[in-house]
């Protein structure tokens, strides 16, 4: 980022350790995780140590109130900086953040306390399943697990084509709806072990990018809900609490993705700029761009850190700007490099993939723009 950014970052108020958190996020990614970036993208390895050394770093720890108030503004930046790097391993990071935010939000005694120290240290891994109900909930499409009500909780069926951060000893959040007829129609929420019984992962057809990132599908039989799984019930009320911060951290991999394609095209200015010079979306331009949606970014999570509400509009408008700044940079970056750019082994190449992952992920661009429309016209019809 610009050094007029990290001025401005620098004189805004942070928890106590958080830049010491953030230059340790900084060491592994440019460290380890640069050196097997190749590797997550193209083979497809799930960058376990990783993603267990972000959490000894605290990158999972920031937006939580374990310390005393969380700090949103660090935990976007350790998305950001894990993503300029990486793009896959940056929404894992996200994945992680958003699980830590079903547990600790959850009040339920078994996912909080030790089992969230655990989850905020990297000791144990989770994802979320929540793209699905989250389509659901606003009419775009069906919910895909059906939960029965039985004697001590809540009986759960059905198949997700895909669920991300997954793997041996993991878990993730999900959400079901009820159809018993003898319980009022609505919605469930629960952790998933990966290796419960009732849960088979299944392998997913090929991606265009994004391999590397643990997703799988996920087949319920009979799964069993009981209360110490229980994330909440209702789901709506609860992710009426959840949403601004849920899509406000996921802002982060748009920041860094963005940041890595310009990095690139400064890689190339010195031989090519005399030609460069005379393409759209010039990295000094888009760097002053990205500057100012962080900083928006960053006024939003300071209101989330203290507690207040914050407007979903808001919200909602820098999630699609970080997805349409991070496509038209890893363009202009390929074009700035040219030749070289269109390498298989160029990190543009990947830039670009990762870049359509940012635009594409629930709340995909399509969907942001929708509620969009709907929050700033109440009466268009769903």
């Amino acid at each position: 980022m610009s050094a007029v950014l990290q001025r401005a970052q620098a004189g805004a108020e942070t928890l106590t350790g958080s830049e010491t958190m953030l230059e340790a996020v900084r060491a592994i990614a440019r460290g380890p995780l640069m050196a097997m970036v190749d590797e997550i993208d193209r083979a497809g390895t799930y960058p376990d140590a990783i993603m267990r050394a972000l959490g000894q770093a605290g990158a999972y720890r920031a937006q939580t109130s374990l310390d005393g108030n969380p700090d949103f503004v660090a935990a976007i930046q350790a998305v950001a900086e894990v993503s300029r790097v990486c793009g896959a391993t940056g929404f894992m990071v996200w994945c992680q953040a958003a699980c830590t935010l079903y547990m600790e939000q959850s009040g339920n005694p078994a996912l909080i306390g030790q089992a969230l120290e655990r989850h905020v240290a990297g000791d144990a891994l989770g994802g979320t399943a929540l793209s699905n109900p989250m389509k659901a909930m606003t009419g775009i499409e069906q919910m895909l697990l059906k939960a029965r009500k039985v004697a001590d909780g809540y009986v759960v069926s059905g198949t997700l084509p895909w669920v991300s951060n997954l793997g041996s000893g993991h878990y993730f959040g999900a959400a079901a709806t009820v159809i018993d007829s003898d319980v009022p129609a609505h919605e469930i929420m629960f952790m998933v072990p990966c290796d419960d019984p009732a849960i088979e992962l299944r392998e997913c057809p090929s991606f265009a990018g994004m391999e590397g990132t643990g997703t799988w599908g996920v087949r319920f039989t009979g799964f069993f809900v009981g209360a110490e799984r229980l994330i909440a019930d209702p789901v709506r009320p609860f992710l009426d609490k959840v949403r601004a911060s849920f899509i406000l951290l996921q802002v982060g991999m748009g920041l860094g993705v963005t940041q890595g394609a310009i990095d690139t095209m400064w890689d190339v200015e010195q031989q090519l700029g005399h030609v460069n010079q005379f393409l759209d979306d010039r990295p000094s331009e888009l760097q002053s761009e990205l500057d100012t949606l962080t900083l928006r970014t960053f006024a939003l999570a300071r209101i989330l850190s203290a507690g207040e509400a914050v407007p979903l509009l808001d919200v909602l408008d820098v999630r699609a700007h970080a997805s349409e700044l991070a496509l038209r940079s890893a363009q202009s970056a390929l074009l700035h490099q040219g030749a070289r750019g269109y390498l298989l082994s160029s990190s543009v190449q990947r830039r670009v993939r990762e870049s359509h992952f940012v635009a594409i992920v629930t709340p995909a661009l399509k969907h942001l723009r929708r509620e969009m429309a709907k929050l700033s016209n109440p009466v268009m019809p769903s």
